[in-house]
């Protein structure tokens, strides 16, 4: 099985496991309670999910990771150009993946262009684990892009690609979980990855916290950039989720999603 095989099977069985681990512990110990029905939530953001992959299947030719294995084929990149060691390649790709996602996103929160398109994953009401997963498909497409160059560049190994998508799915919906978790653990956590109430600040109705705390999977690149908040305002209970203008019932429909970026409000 080449790694191209082993793409198919690793990422959705991980995908399926973490978000089926995320809902379980969303019931057991849930953080704030939803304002909006959880059943008409969900098969929103994951009929919007359902979009973007059969976009991403009719017009990306190849995924990250194909791509990223014929760059490889051809010793195409830096780290191939400077000889840098395998194992050493893999581990230095996945942190630069991971700052350039970083990035990505601190872009699309400042060009208006772009914060149109994104402003979709934060029209939401509610803050769970479909939260992470709710991105408009010009998003993804554009993030697949980026992805693709970043990798090109850099020389990325296939592996170390296949690594990053599988961590980058997975603390997406980890981060975005509503889940409570113990301030000490939190702690702990928060000073190597992502936790919920760190990224629950990105969500904040409050615009100042809203374009903070960019990272989706280390936390470093917000505290080393400036971009770190440790809480909101509000509190993590008391805190508004979503964006003024995208409030009512309506907008939480797949059709409003789809067309919220081309939209005036």
């Amino acid at each position: 099985m080449n790694i191209v095989e082993l793409e198919t099977v690793v990422r959705p069985a991980v995908f399926l496991a973490v978000l089926l681990a995320m809902a379980a512990w969303e019931i057991a110990a849930p953080c704030r309670e939803m304002e909006r029905p959880k059943l008409a939530r969900w098969s929103q953001n994951l009929g919007l999910l359902l979009v973007d992959a059969a976009v991403v299947r009719i017009v990306m030719p190849m995924t990250v990771v194909a791509a990223a294995l014929w760059f490889e084929s051809r010793g195409i990149g830096l780290l191939p150009l400077l000889g840098v060691p395998y194992p050493l390649a893999v581990f230095i790709a996945v942190i630069v993946l991971d700052l350039a996602i970083y990035a990505q996103h601190v872009v699309f929160h400042y060009v208006p262009m772009l914060w149109r398109i994104h402003r979709v994953h934060h029209a939401d009401t509610d803050f769970d684990v479909t939260t992470g997963l709710r991105f408009h498909p010009i998003e993804i497409l554009l993030s697949l892009m980026i992805k693709i160059g970043v990798a090109a560049l850099i020389g990325a190994p296939a592996l170390a690609v296949l690594i990053f998508e599988v961590i980058l799915n997975a603390s997406s919906q980890f981060s975005h979980g509503n889940i409570r978790l113990p301030k000490r653990v939190d702690a702990v956590l928060r000073r190597v990855i992502v936790t919920p109430d760190m990224h629950r600040v990105h969500h904040s109705i409050h615009r100042h916290e809203t374009d903070s705390n960019f990272g989706f999977n280390l936390s470093i690149w917000d505290r080393l950039f400036g971009t770190y908040i440790p809480h909101p305002k509000d509190g993590q209970t008391g805190m508004t989720i979503g964006i003024d203008e995208f409030r009512a019932k309506r907008e939480m429909w797949l059709d409003r999603l789809l067309t919220q970026p081309f939209r005036k409000e």
